[in-house]
C-alpha cells in the first residue's frame, strides 16, 4: 500500500507525502487494516514548523532502507498535531506514563486497535553515543517484541488505558471543598519554582509561561497579597525577571519581532527558531498586563513590535492569521535570523554600528556555524533610541532579501481566538483603538467562516479555504472566552456591540455543554463522542499545555456570563467546574495557571461599568495607567445620562461621577 498523504490538506502531512514510508492518515480504516494484518501501529505526530520533526524526517523517513523496515513490520500513521490535538494530547499523556521524554516528533507504538504500549520522541538514525537506541534498531526490537511477547504488550496497553481513564476524574472533589486559601499556596509554590537568576519556572529547555505569569499578575491585585508584602515582592520579582530576561535574549526576534517557541539553554539565549501564533497571542496579553503594573518601556516595545510582526507576516489579507513559521530554511535551522559581523558593515556605517551594539550585543550561538551571531538586547530603562530603531529597520530590510522560512498557512480557530484576546488586552493597556478594531475584524471573519448556523465550529481553515470537519472543546471554550473579552471593550469602537458578543458567547457555550459535557462527573471531554477516539479513550484535559486548558477557560466563561447575565445556569456551571480543581491546586499548581487566574479574578471580583459612550475614551485611558483588573465596559443606551454605574462582583453597585472615582473604587 503506497503513501496515502498526497491528497491531505495539512501542510505537515504534505511534507511527508513523497516519502517511501507507506504513511496513512489517521482514520478508522487505518486501524482496520492493522487488525486485518495483525501488525502493530506506529503513530508519528508532529507539526510543520518543528525543527526536530524535519531532522527525523530527513534522517529516517526519507531513507529507503529505514522505510522498508517500517513498511514491513508496522501500519504507519502520520498525524498533524495541530489538526488532531485530541490524538496528540492523549498519546503525550500516555508517553509520560512510560517515563519517556515527550515532545515532537512524538512516536507511539500501539496495538492494532490503537492502544499504546510504548513510545518516545526523537530517535536518531544512528548511534550518537547519548544512550538513545537508533531508530532502525528500535523498530526491529519492537517488531520482535510484538511477535514474542504479545501478552506483555496487551497488559501494558490495558494499564495505560486504565490510567488514562482514571486521569479524567481522579482528582475531582465536591463543590464544598473549595477554599480561596489554596490560591495563595499556589502563588507561593509557583514563585518557589522560579529561577531567580535567569527567570522562568523550569530548567532548560525553557518555554514561555504566560498562564503562570497571568495568574501571578491576577492574584497580585487581591487584598490578601497587598497585606503579604513578602509574597507581593516575590511575585513582582518573578514576573519582571522572567519577562525581561525572556524578551532580552535570543527567545525574541530582536530585529523582526515575535517570540520563538523555546530556548534550549537556561538563559534564553539560543532558541529553536519556529514561531507559533499561539505563543505570540498569549504573550501579547501577558506583556500588556505586565506593562499596566510595571510601566516598563521594554514591555511596551515588545507588544508594539510583536503586533507589527503579526500584521506584516502572519495576517491573511482575506481574514484570519496563519498558524506558524518554520524553524528551517534550505540553509538550515535559524539561518534566516543569524548575522555575521561583517554583514553589519554591509548595512550600517561605522558610527551606526557603534550605536547599534550599544543596545545589542552580537551573541555567538552554540551548535551553529562559526561566525553566525544573534542579536541580544542590552536593556536600559531608557529603552531604544529612535536611531537604533532605524538601524534595526535597515537590518530587517537586509534580512528580507534572504529566502524566508515557510509559513503554515492554515488558520486554526483556537489560536485566532487567543489572538483576539491578546489584541483586546493590548488595546486596553496602550489605549489603542486601532488594535481593538483588528480584533473585531478578526472575530467577524471567524464568525462568517468558521461557525455554522447550528453553532458548530470548524477547528481549521486550510490554505485552500477547505474547512476541517472536526472541532474540539478548546475551539468552543477559548473562543467564548475571547468573545467575552472582546465584549468588555467593543463599545469603545462599535457602541452597542457588546450585547451581540455576549449573546454569541452564550450560544457557543450552550453548544459546548451539549457537545462536550460529562453528564455524570465534573469536567468536559476534549472531543465529541466518535468512533475514532485515540487509544479508545475519550479524554478530559485539566492541565495547561502550550495553550490554556479548555476546562480552565470555561471557568472564566461561566463566571463572566453569570456576572453579566445573572442567569443561575452559569453560576451552577461555574461551581461544578471549580470542583475539579481543589486537589489540582494542592498537587500541581504549576500546571493550571489559567484555571488559577480565572478563579482568582472571580474571587477578587469581576467588574462592569455602564457609562455614556462619550466617556469611554477617558475611562480606557485612565484604566491603562493602572494595574489590570477584569472590567466590562458598555455604553448607556440613553446618552443623556451623565453618571456611570459600577458593579464589582455581586454585592457592590454604585454611581460613579468620573474616571478618578472609578479608579478609587476599583483599587480600594
Amino acid at each position: 500500500m503506497p503513501n496515502q498523504l498526497s491528497d491531505q490538506p495539512s501542510l505537515y502531512l504534505q511534507q511527508h507525502a513523497d516519502q517511501p514510508v507507506h504513511w496513512v492518515p489517521w482514520s478508522e480504516e487505518a486501524f482496520s487494516l492493522a487488525r486485518e494484518l495483525d501488525k502493530p501501529v506506529l503513530i508519528s505526530i508532529g507539526y510543520s514548523a518543528c525543527h526536530w520533526c524535519h531532522v527525523m524526517s530527513e534522517e529516517s523517513f526519507e531513507d529507503s532502507y529505514v522505510a522498508s523496515i517500517m513498511n514491513r513490520h508496522f501500519v504507519c500513521i502520520k498525524v498533524d498535531r495541530e489538526e488532531r490535538p485530541d490524538v496528540d494530547q492523549t498519546y503525550l499523556e500516555a508517553i509520560h506514563m512510560f517515563n519517556q521524554s515527550a515532545g515532537w516528533p512524538l512516536n507511539v507504538f500501539c496495538l492494532p486497535d490503537g492502544r499504546p504500549f510504548w513510545g518516545g520522541t526523537f530517535f536518531p538514525k544512528e548511534d550518537q553515543g547519548q544512550g538513545i537506541v537508533p531508530w532502525p534498531q528500535l523498530l526491529m526490537r519492537i517488531a520482535d517484541h510484538f511477535k514474542r511477547e504479545r501478552e506483555e504488550l496487551e497488559e501494558n496497553a490495558t494499564n495505560v488505558v486504565s490510567n488514562l481513564l482514571h486521569a479524567n476524574n481522579g482528582l475531582s472533589s465536591s463543590q464544598n471543598e473549595w477554599n480561596n486559601e489554596v490560591l495563595l499556596h499556589s502563588a507561593k509554590a509557583i514563585c518557589d519554582s522560579h529561577d531567580d537568576q535567569d527567570g522562568g519556572f523550569t530548567p532548560a529547555p525553557k518555554f514561555p509561561s504566560p498562564m503562570k505569569i497571568d495568574f501571578l499578575l491576577a492574584i497580585r491585585e487581591s487584598q490578601a497579597i497587598r497585606f503579604n508584602k513578602t509574597l507581593a515582592q516575590k511575585i513582582d520579582f518573578s514576573v519582571q525577571t522572567t519577562l525581561t530576561k525572556m524578551s532580552s535574549g535570543g527567545m525574541y526576534d530582536q530585529i523582526g519581532g515575535g517570540f520563538f517557541r523555546y530556548s534550549v539553554d537556561s538563559q534564553w539565549l539560543v532558541p529553536h527558531f519556529e514561531k507559533m501564533l499561539y505563543d505570540n497571542a498569549l504573550l501579547l496579553s501577558t506583556y500588556s498586563k505586565a506593562h499596566q503594573r510595571f510601566a516598563s518601556p521594554l514591555y511596551k516595545e515588545i507588544v508594539y513590535q510583536t503586533i507589527d510582526w503579526l500584521l506584516s507576516d502572519m495576517k491573511n489579507k482575506k481574514g484570519g492569521f496563519y498558524s506558524s513559521v518554520n524553524a528551517d530554511t534550505e540553509e538550515g535551522e535559524g539561518q534566516f535570523y543569524l548575522l555575521e559581523f561583517s554583514e553589519l558593515a554591509e548595512v550600517l556605517k561605522p558610527d551606526e554600528i557603534k550605536e547599534f551594539i550599544s543596545h545589542y550585543k552580537m551573541n555567538k550561538v552554540e551548535n551553529f556555524e562559526e561566525g553566525k551571531l544573534l542579536p541580544i538586547k542590552i536593556w536600559t530603562e531608557k529603552g531604544e533610541t529612535d536611531f537604533c530603531k532605524e538601524y534595526k529597520n535597515k537590518l530587517l530590510s537586509y534580512r528580507k532579501n534572504r529566502i524566508p522560512p515557510t509559513r503554515d498557512k492554515k488558520k486554526i480557530t483556537v489560536w485566532n481566538a487567543l489572538l483576539i484576546r491578546g489584541l483586546v488586552d493590548a488595546s486596553r493597556a496602550f489605549n489603542r483603538k486601532d488594535w481593538l478594531q483588528i480584533a473585531i475584524e478578526l472575530n467577524d471573519w471567524m464568525t462568517q467562516n468558521l461557525l455554522s448556523q447550528n453553532n458548530k465550529i470548524s477547528s481549521i481553515s486550510f490554505e485552500n479555504n477547505q474547512l476541517s470537519e472536526l472541532s474540539f472543546l478548546d475551539d468552543y471554550a477559548l473562543w467564548a472566552e475571547s468573545l467575552l473579552c472582546l465584549s468588555s471593550l467593543s463599545d469603545w469602537v462599535k457602541p452597542g456591540s457588546s450585547v451581540t458578543y455576549i449573546e454569541l458567547a452564550e450560544k457557543i457555550t450552550l453548544s459546548t455543554i451539549e457537545r462536550f459535557k460529562d453528564k455524570q462527573v465534573c469536567g468536559f471531554y476534549f472531543s465529541e463522542k466518535r468512533n475514532d477516539n485515540p487509544a479508545q479513550v475519550r479524554k478530559k484535559f485539566w492541565y495547561d499545555n502550550a495553550t490554556p486548558s479548555a476546562n480552565s477557560s470555561l471557568l472564566r466563561v461561566f463566571s463572566t456570563l453569570y456576572h453579566l447575565t445573572k442567569k443561575e445556569l452559569w453560576l451552577k456551571e461555574f461551581k461544578e467546574a471549580q470542583s475539579g480543581y481543589p486537589n489540582l491546586c494542592k498537587q500541581a499548581p504549576q500546571g493550571i495557571g489559567h484555571a488559577l487566574s480565572s478563579i482568582t479574578e472571580e474571587a477578587v471580583g469581576i467588574s462592569s461599568l455602564c457609562c455614556p459612550a462619550n466617556q469611554i475614551q477617558e475611562i480606557v485611558k485612565k484604566l491603562s495607567q493602572n494595574p489590570y483588573r477584569p472590567i466590562h465596559i458598555s455604553n448607556h443606551k440613553d446618552n443623556t445620562l451623565k453618571n456611570s454605574t459600577l458593579r464589582i462582583g455581586q454585592d457592590f453597585q454604585e454611581e460613579i461621577k468620573n474616571s478618578d472615582q472609578l479608579i478609587e473604587k476599583l483599587y480600594s
